[in-house]
């Protein structure tokens, strides 16, 4: 049985046009020149994609958009909107639209849309809401939230913006958005923007074309054609420089990129997430990240809780991050003693869940029974001052400002006490081992991870 399609526009040609596509696809329509005739044919029929004008003659789309959430919430609907009118789409994207093509209708994009629109799961929500708490775990109210709000998202392809301290997992965010929509067959390519140097940038999301600049001695595609039918996630967006993102909101609204050096634009279809730490409204207020893409990539914003707002969590955390690092380094994983627990879940965490894996993978390395102690964990005496500038005090102690690379600052001192135990046995490792305390196993995993073999 083919797929059934709602199609809602009250200009005929724009109607046979959408009908004759769609039914190229082998997809039957129904269609409707008013809300009126949709809201009829709803009652008569079981649809699995809709299509609607923004503009009809007895009412708004947008009003269309918000009675479907409302009623139908699992069927996916795109809105037509006029060339140039994104703060229409945008808004319709935010009331729960599945996405938006424009006029004139390129027949290449609606194809696109409509087929992303028939992979949609119709797994029960129930089932996708355990899939997504097996890799973010936690039980806490923040937590739960959190999951259920991704697995709405999962079902549009609208941008998010994905806020949240460092550490807090907004990678992980992303690639669950990404593998329960209808795009989790198709790649997923993440990208740390400010790990780009600037002079390269364009190349990397857009490609190059052979003899474009120096070194270029081959065709190279870049992220957006390597993310084409899939999601790029765009890490630390704000790091940006401001001439990309002129030339990164047009990729976005024109769906189409031109490689560095070529004549010929490229078609893309891509899902765009995106993430910083950064306050991305104070970045716009500065002039240092522009409004309009500002405004074109946060449509919708998802916030990831800090580390701290969810301590309940750390049990769950600590023995799923504990048996991962065992299993790794084909160990047993010990077991955190009560006093430990209790250590972490009193700890700020500036770093948060990145920061908890680095103390947990430390202590498992120098642990020397089958139980952590408080000891093992080495948590710093101090209390950390949070990104947003919040002060974190424990009982009356005064706060104690580091940087958040106080695992790197950590990750020296062990360099250089390895360094010199090795150096003073003349590199027998053995010897330096029982020299730091340690046994040889732990001196091994340390001089793998920190990269002195």
């Amino acid at each position: 049985m083919n797929p059934q399609a709602l199609v809602i526009d009250d200009e005929p040609d724009i109607l046979e046009l959408l009908t004759m596509t769609l039914s190229g696809m082998s997809i039957d329509c129904i269609t409707a020149e008013n809300l009126a005739q949709a809201e009829q044919a709803l009652k008569q029929h079981n649809f699995d994609l809709c299509l609607t004008d923004m503009r009809l003659p007895d009412g708004s789309g947008l009003d269309f958009v918000k009675t479907l959430q409302e009623k139908q919430p699992e069927l996916p609907v795109a809105v037509i909107t006029a060339h140039g009118n994104i703060d229409i789409a945008v808004q319709a994207l935010k009331l729960g639209a599945f996405d938006f093509v424009s006029k004139p209708v390129k027949l290449r994009v609606l194809r696109e849309l409509v087929s992303t629109a028939l992979k949609l799961s119709p797994e029960k929500p129930a089932n996708k809401d355990r899939r997504s708490r097996a890799q973010l775990l936690g039980e806490t109210e923040v937590i739960k939230t959190l999951r259920g709000k991704i697995t709405k998202l999962a079902r549009s392809q609208a941008p998010v913006y994905i806020g949240g301290e460092s550490g807090t997992g907004k990678e992980l965010v992303a690639r669950l958005i990404h593998s329960l929509g209808a795009r989790a067959e198709m790649p997923f390519v993440a990208i740390n923007c400010g790990a780009i140097p600037a002079d390269l940038v364009e190349s990397e999301f857009f490609g190059h074309k052979k003899g474009a600049f120096t070194g270029a001695i081959f065709d190279k595609d870049g992220l957006f054609q390597a993310a084409h039918g899939g999601t790029l996630f765009l890490d630390e967006v704000a790091d940006l420089p401001l001439m990309m993102q002129v030339k990164l909101l047009r990729a976005i609204q024109e769906k189409a990129v031109r490689p560095v050096g070529g004549n010929d634009e490229v078609n893309i279809d891509v899902r765009i997430l995106s993430a910083t730490h950064n306050n991305l409204t104070e970045c716009v207020s500065e002039g240092t990240f522009r409004e309009d893409l500002f405004y074109r990539l946060n449509v919708i914003e998802l916030q990831v809780p800090p580390l701290r707002q969810r301590q309940q969590d750390i049990p769950i955390l600590a023995e799923h991050i504990l048996q991962q690092i065992a299993d790794n380094n084909a160990v047993t994983s010990p077991t955190l003693s009560v006093e430990a627990l209790a250590a972490l879940k009193s700890y700020p965490f500036p770093g948060n869940v990145r920061e908890l894996e680095n103390i947990l993978e430390r202590a498992l390395t120098w642990v020397e029974g089958e139980t952590i102690s408080a000891d093992d964990l080495m948590l710093p005496d101090v209390i950390l001052k949070s990104e947003t500038g919040t002060t974190l005090k424990e009982g009356n102690k005064s706060a104690l400002i580091v940087d958040n690379d106080l695992e790197s600052q950590l990750e020296d001192q062990e360099r250089q006490l390895i360094m010199q135990a090795l150096e003073s046995t003349r590199w027998n490792k053995t010897a330096a081992a029982k020299k730091l305390g340690i046994t040889f196993r732990a001196l091994r995993y340390k001089l793998k991870k920190l990269n002195l073999e």
